[in-house]
């Protein structure tokens, strides 16, 4: 069983560009053969009703993005790689509502994407809430189920996502810390953002960032007389053929690195210093990019002539995910949070319960001014208390190291530690002997 796993959203609100390959689809299949790793590719169609109220649309959405994946290369496998339509892992929604009666609202308050909107009402002079719907408000709950549904230890995102990664860490640690505690479990594995720091973007027609809201866009798949045609429309300077010409902020040239080799590139480069005529560099581009995208496109139409095979292949991978991961750990969630069969009502552990109750307690927390701590409490009695963190990572590994190592931790902690009590040494080791006695118990 491989050890670590990557977990992916895919967007499906639009047809896929070229931007989008560049960026997302080409280095995604590539790092999907990486044979150390779990892949977790899913199609947010949930979260695409947020912004897109036509029906159709998210429909022809999802084929065409599901169909271009698998025209690039990527191969599920039900080992490795996953590939599903989120709406088909129906546990994400079970589980959306269990992390929502955990989440701060004012966590919800910060998110960007609802303070965006909240901005624009004002600038516009509208009510702060002027058609923000509930679901752009819990959309980083629903991202965070989307993550913890499988424990994905990394999520590949640029730097404007990584607060979602951080609310998703901060839900899985109260649902530890509420349930998980008492009973001496752990739940969810935090996650963590692999920030993506050279994500390729490329420029679109006029210049601008290829996207969907300018509109702008090459699509991936467009037909080799409308690609041609579209290469051509890309707007250049006036410099006469002959004359050098700058590479520097050239649209076309990035367009052209993006798919060209090295060596292609420095030759291009120095077309540009001799003065190669832009519809000769044009001609050049399309080239270029046929050549790489024409059997993606060949494979991609009959893809789409065939949406009944997307469809069986998204359901199967959805089926065996929920059999293997999703259904065993939504029975574990609702027995933890009370959802359980009440002919069994007696049947609770009293004893591992009072026992469990009786020991000191070490709890991570964030307080209002937004740090992190941890501390170590018997009843009332707080007996070790830190120092605020601003990464709740740090705060966690202190957590980990008392529960492993017991009071031999603290000569290490000096620099951490805001409060320490005689008696905070002896209860943490009594700690990790409970930590201790559970792992046997589960071994043996």
């Amino acid at each position: 069983m491989t050890s670590t796993r990557i977990l992916t959203g895919i967007t499906t609100s639009g047809t896929p560009h070229l931007g989008n390959y560049v960026g997302a689809i080409r280095p995604a299949v590539a790092a999907s053969r990486s044979p150390d790793v779990q892949n977790f590719y899913f199609l947010a169609d949930l979260h695409a009703l947020i912004k897109v109220q036509d029906p159709t649309k998210v429909q022809r959405s999802t084929l065409e993005i599901a169909a271009s994946w698998l025209a690039c290369g990527l191969q599920p496998d039900q080992d490795r790689v996953w590939f599903y339509r989120q709406s088909d892992v129906v546990e994400t929604t079970e589980l959306t509502w269990f992390l929502t009666c955990v989440a701060g609202k004012g966590i919800l308050n910060r998110a960007h994407a609802y303070k965006a909107a909240v901005d624009r009402n004002r600038a516009e002079g509208e009510d702060d809430d002027n058609a923000i719907t509930a679901g752009l408000f819990m959309y980083p709950v629903l991202m965070a189920a989307d993550i913890l549904i499988f424990n994905a230890h990394k999520v590949p995102v640029g730097r404007d996502q990584i607060q979602h990664i951080e609310m998703a860490r901060d839900f899985a640690q109260r649902f530890n810390h509420l349930y998980g505690e008492p009973v001496g479990k752990t739940f969810f594995t935090l996650p963590e953002a692999a920030i993506e720091e050279h994500v390729a973007t490329l420029p679109g027609l006029d210049g601008r960032k290829m996207s969907k809201s300018y509109d702008n866009t090459i699509p991936l798949f467009a037909p080799r007389e409308q690609l041609k045609k579209l290469i051509f429309s890309i707007v250049t300077d006036s410099r006469a053929p002959g004359e050098a010409k700058d590479t520097e902020g050239s649209a076309l040239f990035q367009l052209y690195q993006a798919f060209a080799s090295a060596e292609e590139t420095a030759a291009m480069r120095a077309a540009f210093a001799d003065g190669i005529g832009w519809g000769d560099a044009k001609q050049t581009l399309f080239d270029r990019i046929d050549q790489e995208v024409a059997p993606l496109r060949e494979r991609y139409n009959e893809l789409m002539a065939k949406p009944a095979v997307i469809e069986e292949q998204l359901r199967d991978n959805a089926v065996a995910l929920r059999e293997r991961h999703a259904t065993p750990l939504l029975r574990t969630l609702r027995e933890a949070v009370g959802l359980r069969d009440l002919s069994k009502a007696g049947d609770a552990p009293k004893a591992e319960k009072e026992k469990t109750a009786a020991l000191p307690q070490l709890k991570q927390y964030r307080e209002k001014d937004g740090k992190f701590y941890f501390k170590l409490a018997d009843g009332d009695a707080v007996l070790l208390q830190s120092i605020g963190f601003e990464n709740p990572k740090d705060a966690g590994a202190w957590v980990a190291r008392f529960r492993q190592e017991g009071g031999a931790a603290l000569s290490a902690a000096t620099a951490i530690i805001a409060v320490q009590t005689p008696e905070a040494g002896a209860a943490l080791d009594a700690l990790k002997r409970a930590e201790d006695e559970r792992a046997q118990s589960k071994t043996g």
